[in-house]
């Protein structure tokens, strides 16, 4: 008859042993592969429609990007090794077909150039060399980062850094910081930085490790007003503060769609700390009436909202609607299957490789293409937010959802913008659109939510059995000797 173990955990996994779940790395490298052959393909057409020389080169740049993306497997297989086998594979597709499209573009604009008697440097070789580089910073954080819950050691720290790395570009000169229009970016002698995409990872984890340890002075404590429980000001201040001077800060900056970004991420995140949709009618209200207050103070605001009513109206006028409008008439030339990789005019359309690169999709690869884009980010997305959801600790499930809708809302902003839904805010498409800094953060983006998924889906611990001890009754009794005294048994 075997002995009942002490420990009720130990007679838990003696009973119900955990199910250990298979790693599926093998299955992430096949998805690779795969995205890697439509990436190719895509090139092939790209360069056959533009009436291009096909060599033996294309099969070489498609092995090299498979390459590179072979190492940063290995890099998840060694350690992340229970890690989502999806995402990896999502971004590396979104990422070939954003290099092909820049390609694409770069082809179309060196050739009137050529016929403008003028040069043209391609944007495609820097970006394949940004690809290079994240991928690198994706490995060093899945390095450095074994556990995602080191990072809460850290979060008033992110927090403050998060808000300076935003304030930065709006106390410096236009000539070092502003770019069409918005001062955003840092301009150094040899390359520019768009600090508020590192920014936002960094005010995420400040989020979530507050939400953490103030979540029940969200749900009970403070003032009671029209049926709603507020928190006291003392413990909701830095969350205040923090919103607030991203909202200063990027409304000073004239990048409003970042604001509607940051703002958006932090109500989801609060909603998932505390459940209590008030939060969300509250923040919902305030951001209507900032934006109201933005619409009356700011004359770049209301261009927006102008060439959002009717771009045909203003398509003439500085700042206009040329830009909304070209990408509609792309959108409608593209149709349900699109002109074609290669044989469509994304050009005509003004920053058709970071705002407007949806656009240049939907054109040439139609509604069918674009719906198929959108369907990656939405998969994308799911995953992530089924890692934060499995994931056992608070912080992870947190700081996991707010990485994920982060995408889901950046996607939509752009989308909406650049179909007229929403009025363009001028952000970039993650992993897709021209831009070093984007791509950088995205990558620390997709290390960290691996990493959560791979907390969520490794085995537990199994605890170790403790040595049943006897009853008082029936411990034997030991003999203590009390110490002789100090100076006894000398000789007198």
């Amino acid at each position: 008859m075997s002995t009942p173990l002490a420990d009720p955990a130990s007679a838990q996994f003696a009973t119900n042993p955990p199910r250990e779940l298979p790693k599926r790395r093998g299955t992430e490298l096949v998805l690779l592969a795969f995205a890697t052959f439509i990436v190719t393909v895509a090139l092939v057409l790209v360069e056959a429609n533009q009436e291009q020389e096909l060599t033996s080169s294309i099969i070489w740049l498609g092995l090299s990007y498979l390459a590179v993306l072979t190492a940063a497997h290995l890099a998840v297989r060694r350690w992340a090794p229970y890690a989502d086998p999806v995402i990896l594979p999502c971004v590396a597709l979104l990422n070939g077909l954003g290099l092909v499209m820049i390609h694409r573009i770069d082809l179309a604009l060196a050739e009137r150039a050529i016929q403008q008697g003028r040069e043209y440097t391609p944007d495609v070789t820097k970006q394949v060399l940004f690809t290079a580089i994240s991928l690198v910073l994706f490995v060093v954080v899945l390095v450095v980062i074994s556990d995602h819950r080191t990072l809460t050691r850290y979060g008033y720290t992110c927090g403050l850094v998060g808000i300076v790395a935003l304030a930065l570009p709006a106390v410096l000169p236009s000539s070092l910081s502003e770019v069409n229009g918005a001062k955003v970016w840092i301009k150094l002698p040899f390359f520019s930085i768009q600090p508020g995409e590192f920014a936002k990872i960094l005010l995420m984890i400040f989020f979530a490790s507050f939400l953490v340890t103030k979540r029940d002075l969200f749900m009970v404590a403070g003032k009671r007003i029209v049926g709603v429980e507020l928190p006291r000001a003392r413990d909701l201040g830095p969350i205040l503060i923090a919103a607030a001077a991203c909202l200063g800060v990027l409304v000073f900056e004239k990048d409003l769609g970042t604001s509607l970004l940051f703002f958006g991420v932090t109500l989801v995140m609060l909603y998932v700390a505390t459940e209590r949709v008030i939060w969300v009618v509250l923040g919902v209200g305030f951001f209507a009436a900032g934006a109201i207050i933005a619409y009356n103070l700011f004359t770049h605001v209301q261009q927006r909202v102008r060439n959002w009513i009717d771009p045909l109206a203003t398509y003439d006028d500085p700042g206009g609607g040329y830009q909304v409008a070209q990408g509609l008439f792309g959108l409608g030339t593209g149709g349900v299957g699109g002109t074609g990789l290669g044989a469509g005019r994304p050009d005509m359309v003004p920053e058709a490789k970071t705002d407007f690169i949806t656009t240049a999709i939907g054109e040439e690869l139609g509604l069918i293409g674009l719906t198929a884009m959108l369907m990656l980010y939405l998969i994308l997305a799911m995953r992530g937010m089924r890692s934060a959801l499995a994931v056992r600790d608070t912080f992870g499930k947190l700081l996991g959802g707010g990485l994920s809708f982060a995408l889901v809302m950046q996607i939509f902003v752009v989308v909406g913008g650049v179909t007229n839904l929403i009025p363009n805010t001028g952000i970039t498409a993650p992993f897709l659109s021209r831009g070093g800094s984007s791509l950088l953060a995205n990558y620390i983006l997709v290390a960290l939510l691996l990493r959560i998924s791979d907390a969520a889906r490794k085995p537990a611990v199994r605890p170790k059995p403790q040595q049943p001890q006897a009853p008082l009754a029936e411990a034997h009794t030991v003999m203590v000797q009390r110490p002789p005294a100090t100076g006894e048994g000398s000789p007198s």
